[in-house]
């Protein structure tokens, strides 16, 4: 990839993130980026091309961070992963995350289908661990993990550190006398 592209998906990013997808202008992306806005266009298309090209990122890093989870064969220790996954993102991809959950309010985008493979990994753990709908199970819990890791982008880690606790010990995965650091 070109550094100019880079520089136009980096711009971007960092603006959809933080100010929306509809308030912002491929005019302002170009300034961001110090490059012209035809090459904008040269490169996507068009706004929404552009759009495309940083969510397919987003996926790529999405599927590198739930991989260990899916290959995981073991029930406790896919619980414990999922946990804990959004308390192990690096601050540089926050905007990305960032960026999901705008979407989700603001073009009304779902992410419904990425997640099926992790809520049939979920399901799996929770019939494995005899639960009685380990579906809904499933469901609550990426709805929970969801929350907290919208809790870290507005307030961050620490702010959530109790809820993972709570989790890893609601799981029996950490035991309360090991859940003091």
């Amino acid at each position: 990839m070109t550094d100019k592209k880079e520089q136009i998906l980096f711009a971007a990013l960092k603006l959809f993130a933080n100010e929306g997808y509809k308030a912002i202008s491929t005019n302002k992306i170009a300034k961001a980026a110090q490059v012209s806005e035809g090459l904008i266009f040269r490169h996507f298309l068009s706004k929404q091309g552009l759009l495309e090209a940083i969510l397919e990122q987003a996926f790529e890093k999405m599927n590198e961070l739930f991989l260990p989870i899916m290959v995981e064969t073991q029930p406790k220790k896919v619980l414990e992963k999922y946990i804990v996954l959004p308390f192990e993102i690096e601050t540089s991809e926050y905007q990305f995350w960032k960026l999901l959950f705008k979407l989700k309010w603001e073009i009304e985008y779902s992410s419904t289908e990425r997640m099926k493979p992790i809520i049939e990994k979920l399901t799996w753990v929770f019939d494995q661990l005899n639960y009685n709908e380990p579906k809904k199970e499933a469901e609550v819990l990426s709805h929970i993990i969801e929350s907290i890791s919208a809790g870290i982008l507005r307030e961050g880690l620490d702010s959530q550190l109790a809820l993972q606790d709570f989790l890893l010990t609601k799981y029996e995965i950490r035991n309360n006398a090991s859940k003091n650091r």
